[in-house]
């Protein structure tokens, strides 16, 4: 099963300066591949492939002979991406959906590089990228299996990432369960288990809000262009860059630990963008309690681990009474059900993730 595998990485002050220009010319390559293809299809009326925009490599290197600093798998890579870029577009437009034209990339606005086949090796806590030499690794774990790719990530606050995807990693051992669950999010409480666990939300956003405006507001007053501006903006991105490390990391342990505590987990199927343009005063809270990076951390986990995830349909969940089956209706300010037909009286949530466990079992026994 292919895995990746995130790692921050310590370049020296040479080669971050190396790193930033390699990233520049490919984002030239990105711009020029693209002109092309746009040119083509304006003045001849004629669609460009990946491969004759590759052939235009050679020939813009004779013109443009600092190209050769980037290694050559990486800048076909860049060119790559505009042919992604398009075939993306075109599946939109066959879709009727918001079709989304490729655009050109401006600067500080392509920040990866990616080594799709080879150019790298990684030995110990170095890692060996061809044309720009060793660099130090912080290597928190193990990468298990056969590394395929790499790509390099610069951060809103300049921070370097690499990434590997591996194939052949082994899948993650944990003991064999045989309990299921049935699992409700919400904004009072971030998750509410069947079995009557609550997992308080922890609010991140709102924790930091005040001083994220003070940032922000300081960063407005400033003038553009300035020195003071970009070093306030950089406070401003490191605040948002704390905010979704402390969300990634509730996801990633919250998720690990239910994988490794349940065999059947059941999970409610929200459409959450369609959930907030129907209740748009709850779009802050339900975007900074991240159900959909939680629920993308619980199924590839359980992917990995070999258990079940059963996605249920949220409707009337929460209004279902999970004793008799009734729908005892109520407001979203009503937090305890009451049901006047069999007495139940239970948490509203606790009520929602039982009928989300008594779904998702009636799933797996028809399938």
């Amino acid at each position: 099963m292919p895995k990746v595998f995130r790692y921050r990485l310590k370049p020296t002050k040479s080669q971050v300066a190396i790193l930033n220009r390699q990233l520049d010319l490919c984002r030239w390559v990105y711009n020029e591949t693209l002109a092309l293809r746009k040119n083509a299809w304006e003045n001849e009326d004629r669609s460009i492939s990946y491969f004759e925009s590759k052939r235009m490599l050679p020939i813009w290197k004779e013109s443009k002979p600092e190209l050769s600093e980037v290694y050559s798998q990486v800048l076909q890579e860049a060119v790559q991406r505009v042919d992604l870029a398009f075939k993306a577009f075109f599946r939109r437009v066959k879709a009727g959906e918001e079709p989304g034209y490729p655009r050109f990339k401006g600067r500080n606005w392509y920040d990866s590089l990616t080594y799709p086949q080879s150019g790298f090796a990684l030995k110990d806590n170095v890692l060996h990228l061809s044309k720009i030499g060793d660099i130090k690794v912080w290597l928190h774990r193990k990468v298990d299996g056969t590394i395929k790719r790499l790509t390099i990530k610069r951060s809103s606050t300049k921070k370097w990432y690499v990434s590997f995807l591996v194939e052949d990693a082994p899948n993650d051992a944990v003991p064999d369960s045989e309990k299921a669950v049935g699992i409700d999010v919400g904004i009072s409480n971030f998750a509410v288990f069947s079995d009557g666990t609550f997992i308080e939300n922890q609010r991140y956003l709102a924790s930091c809000e005040k001083k994220l405006a003070t940032a922000q507001s300081k960063k407005d007053k400033l003038p553009h262009r300035s020195p003071e501006r970009k070093k306030a903006a950089k406070k401003v991105s490191h605040i948002y860059e704390r905010l979704g490390n402390l969300r990634d990391n509730f996801a990633h342990q919250l998720s690990h630990r239910i994988v490794n505590d349940y065999g059947i987990i059941c999970l409610e199927d929200i459409d959450i963008k369609n959930l907030i343009e129907k209740k748009p005063y709850m779009a802050k809270s339900v975007l900074d309690a991240s159900w959909n990076r939680f629920r993308t951390y619980v199924t590839y986990k359980a992917e990995s681990a070999g258990r079940k995830v059963v996605m249920v349909n949220p409707a009337y969940t929460s209004q279902m009474c999970s004793s008799c089956g009734s729908i005892a209706k109520k407001g979203l300010s009503e937090r305890i059900h009451n049901c006047l037909k069999c007495g139940l009286v239970m948490d509203r949530d606790l009520n929602a993730s039982k009928n989300i466990l008594r779904l998702g079992l009636q799933s797996v026994a028809k399938a």
